[in-house]
């Protein structure tokens, strides 16, 4: 059975591929934006406005290259969160320093505490530092981010491995911390509907990745793992499920917030066919994102298998039996794994990486 995606908009990505990270769109409740990197700048774009209205377009100035750290925006496109190699950093669009939290350096064989990243900018071990992420909540009050250890004001011998802090987006005030117990080559965050709840995946090479369910409760953080070895896909509408995939990329796991507990699981070997230009018999895996598109129904692909055979595979999967609906179907071919773009939509990216497409089932479907 093939179903039909619709083309909802089509979105010209504002920098160029050559001298950006590929554009993406970040989503809360009711609200969605394009983002995308450079090294001097990020570039933030309200989806929801008509059109390819660019007077919804935000700019802010980098405080360091891409390639040391990583970034967000918040909803309302106020401030840029970059989580870099010895701080994080808040920039308003005016290129103000809202605040800055500093804290242990990236690079595994650095002892120093950086007061400014000049201190390392030419330094070729750096250049290969490890990373932290950073994520803003769903009403734009709060700062959940992965840091190294320890905090800038940590006493003398506190806090020297890696922690995950909730702060104040207004002035970066540490609300909350936590120990990870983690050595990680890089982590992302997955926001919750609940502002005061959050997902962390968090990477270390070929170690064990454990995937982290952060509550605060506005006195105390406490850090759950709910999965070992696992990527975090997304979480569903109403909050109270979430998606991952193993490291191996064998089968869906379909997990309750709560607790963590796998209610059902969808395996890539028994449900999905082979690509039709798969001659050798390769494996079919999922791919390492995926989205929901309501609270029973999510899209998610076989894209990063596919890749060697001919064009990407997208699959529409139903969460209440775990049952496979069928391949999504589209006007034109796309490339790349679905992702999650909120409101019953998901986004594409072109394969070189200068359009975004949003979609959404079609009605016919």
């Amino acid at each position: 059975m093939t179903i039909a995606a619709r083309l909802v908009k089509a979105i010209t990505a504002p920098l160029d591929p050559a001298l950006a990270d590929a554009p993406r769109v970040l989503h809360w409740p009711g609200r969605k934006l394009l983002v995308q990197r450079g090294d001097s700048q990020l570039v933030t774009l309200d989806l929801d406005a008509p059109g390819e209205d660019r007077t919804s377009e935000v700019r802010f100035r980098a405080p360091w290259p891409r390639r040391f750290g990583t970034v967000t925006v918040s909803p309302e496109q106020d401030a840029a969160v970059f989580a870099g190699v010895h701080a994080v950093r808040s920039v308003e669009a005016s290129g103000a320093t809202r605040w800055e939290v500093r804290h242990g350096c990236w690079d595994g064989s650095c002892a120093l505490a950086h007061l400014s990243f000049d201190e390392y900018a030419h330094d070729k071990d750096h250049f290969y530092a490890d990373s932290g992420s950073a994520a803003v909540s769903a009403d734009g009050q709060l700062v959940w981010a992965h840091v190294n250890g320890p905090l800038d004001g940590d006493a003398e011998g506190e806090g020297e491995q890696e922690v995950w802090v909730v702060l104040d987006a207004t002035d970066g005030r540490i609300l909350g911390r936590a120990d990870t117990m983690t050595v990680a080559s890089g982590s992302e965050h997955t926001p919750h509907p609940d502002p005061w709840q959050m997902g962390l995946g968090i990477a270390e090479g070929e170690e064990e990745s454990p995937v982290l369910w952060g509550r605060w409760d506005g006195k105390r953080l406490t850090a759950e793992p709910i999965g070992i070895e696992r990527i975090l896909l997304g979480v569903s509408p109403s909050g109270q499920h979430l998606l991952t995939v193993p490291v191996g990329q064998w089968f869906l796991s379909l997990q309750r917030v709560e607790d963590g507990s796998v209610v059902r699981k969808l395996d890539a070997k028994d449900t999905l066919p082979p690509h039709p230009g798969n001659t050798d018999e390769g494996r079919v895996y999922w791919d390492y994102e995926a989205a929901f598109v309501d609270e029973d129904i999510v899209v998610a692909g076989t894209s990063e298998s596919d890749a060697r055979y001919g064009s990407a595979r997208h699959w529409l999967v139903d969460t209440r039996g775990m049952t496979l609906d069928g391949e999504i179907v589209y006007p034109f071919p796309i490339s790349g794994a679905a992702r999650s773009a909120g409101d019953g939509t998901w986004y594409t990216v072109s394969e070189d990486r200068t359009s975004v497409y949003l979609w959404k089932l079609s009605e016919e479907s």
